[in-house]
C-alpha cells in the first residue's frame, strides 16, 4: 500500500482507504444525512457526480499542489467517499462509469504535474510508483523524458488508433520508448478509469441512509437523460452494430469508432439531431462537443467538407472490423446488404 501524505490523499482519494479515513475522523455516514453542517458535504458529493455526468472535471479546493488549509483535506476525501455512497445507493451504472472517467481525468492532471515537477523529486517518484503499483509499468527518467519498455508500451497503447501512437512514429532506443509526462499519463487513462470504476463497483452497497434519499432520487432522475432509444440495426454491418452496442452499454468507443459511426449514419441520410443521442451514454459525453463534431463531419460548419465513411481496409487497421459472411467481400460498410457485381 502506498503511503500518502495529505496532499496526495486529496489529489488521489481512490488510492486511500477513504472508509477508514472516515472512521479515523470520528464520523459515521448517518451523521452526514442528519447534521445540517455535514449535509453541505453531501451536496458537494452530489455536485461532484453532476459535474462528471456533464463530461466535465471536478475542480478541487487545492491551491497548486497542496491543500489550501486544514479543512480542505476532509472536504476532498469526504465528497469523494459520499459520492461513491450515493452512486451505490442509486445503482445507476451509467453515472458510475462517467464519474470514474472524470475522476481518472482529474487524477491524470495531477499525475502529469507531479511527473514534470522539477523542484520536488518526491512528488515525481510518487507518481512513478503509482503508475508502477497500479499498472505494473516501470517508468524511468532519462533527461527530459520518461521511458518504458516496448512491451509495456504496446500493451497499453493498443487502445489508441491515432497515427502518433504507432510504435514506428515513436522515439525508441535500446528497447525503450521515450515519452513526455503528458504521453506517459495519457497512456494509462483507460486503465485508470477502469481501476476507479472497479473500486466503486466492488464497494459494499449500504442500506438507504436517512437524509440521503433526496440526493439519490435526483441521481436516478439525472441518469435518465443518458438513456437512449435502442436503434434497430438489422440492416447495419457488424462494425456499426458493434459500435452502437458499445455506446448503449455506456462503454468508451474510441475516436476512430465514433468517426466511423457518425460518417456511416450521415451517409445513410440521418441528421445530426438524429445521431447525437446515440453518444449520450459515452462516459465522456459532452453535448456541445458532440454537436460541434457531428456538424463538422456533416460539412455544415468549418470548411464545408463532408467526411466519408472509412473503408473496410482502414477499419481493419483500427481494430474496428468485425467481419462476418454477411459482409460478402464489401470494401466499405456503406455497401453492406448490396449485391456486388
Amino acid at each position: 500500500m502506498l503511503e500518502l501524505g495529505q496532499d496526495e490523499i486529496a489529489k488521489y482519494p481512490f488510492l486511500a482507504d477513504a472508509g477508514q479515513y472516515l472512521k479515523d475522523k470520528g464520523f459515521t455516514l448517518e451523521q452526514f444525512g442528519a447534521d445540517p453542517d455535514l449535509k453541505q458535504l453531501l451536496d458537494k458529493a452530489f455536485n461532484r457526480i453532476q459535474i462528471a455526468a456533464d463530461g466535465k472535471i471536478y475542480k478541487s479546493d487545492i491551491a497548486g499542489d497542496r491543500v489550501a488549509n486544514d479543512a480542505t483535506l476532509p472536504r476532498e476525501v469526504f465528497s469523494f467517499l459520499l459520492a461513491i455512497v450515493l452512486l451505490k445507493l442509486s445503482g445507476m451504472h451509467t453515472l458510475i462509469k462517467r464519474f470514474a472517467l472524470a475522476e481518472a481525468r482529474r487524477a491524470e492532471k495531477y499525475l502529469e504535474k507531479d511527473l514534470a515537477n522539477i523542484s520536488d523529486e518526491s512528488k515525481k517518484q510518487l507518481a512513478i510508483r503509482i503508475i508502477d503499483d497500479l499498472f505494473s509499468i516501470q517508468v524511468k527518467k532519462i533527461d527530459d523524458y520518461f521511458v518504458i519498455s516496448i512491451s509495456d508500451y504496446l500493451k497499453h497503447s493498443i487502445n489508441f488508433h491515432e497515427r502518433e501512437w504507432k510504435l514506428i512514429n515513436r522515439h525508441v532506443e535500446n528497447g525503450q520508448v521515450f515519452l513526455t509526462p503528458h504521453e506517459t499519463v495519457r497512456l494509462i487513462r483507460k486503465e485508470l478509469g477502469t481501476y476507479i470504476n472497479s473500486k466503486i463497483i466492488n464497494a459494499k452497497t449500504p442500506t438507504m441512509i436517512s437524509g440521503f434519499e433526496d440526493s439519490v432520487n435526483k441521481l436516478i432522475l439525472l441518469s435518465k437523460k443518458f438513456i437512449t432509444f435502442t436503434v434497430t440495426t438489422g440492416e447495419y454491418p457488424p462494425c456499426i452494430k458493434h459500435a452502437i452496442d458499445i455506446l448503449e452499454k455506456g462503454e468508451n468507443l474510441p475516436h476512430s469508432g465514433r468517426f466511423m459511426l457518425a460518417t456511416f449514419l450521415l451517409s445513410k441520410g440521418q441528421s445530426v439531431q438524429q445521431i447525437a443521442p446515440l453518444f449520450k451514454n459515452a462516459p465522456d459525453y459532452n453535448s456541445r462537443v458532440t454537436l460541434y463534431q457531428l456538424n463538422h463531419l456533416a460539412g455544415t460548419t468549418g470548411s464545408g467538407t463532408k467526411y466519408s465513411c472509412p473503408s473496410c481496409e482502414k477499419l481493419k487497421t483500427q481494430s474496428l472490423c468485425f467481419i462476418t459472411s454477411e459482409c460478402n467481400n464489401i470494401i466499405n460498410p456503406l455497401q453492406f446488404g448490396k449485391k456486388r457485381k
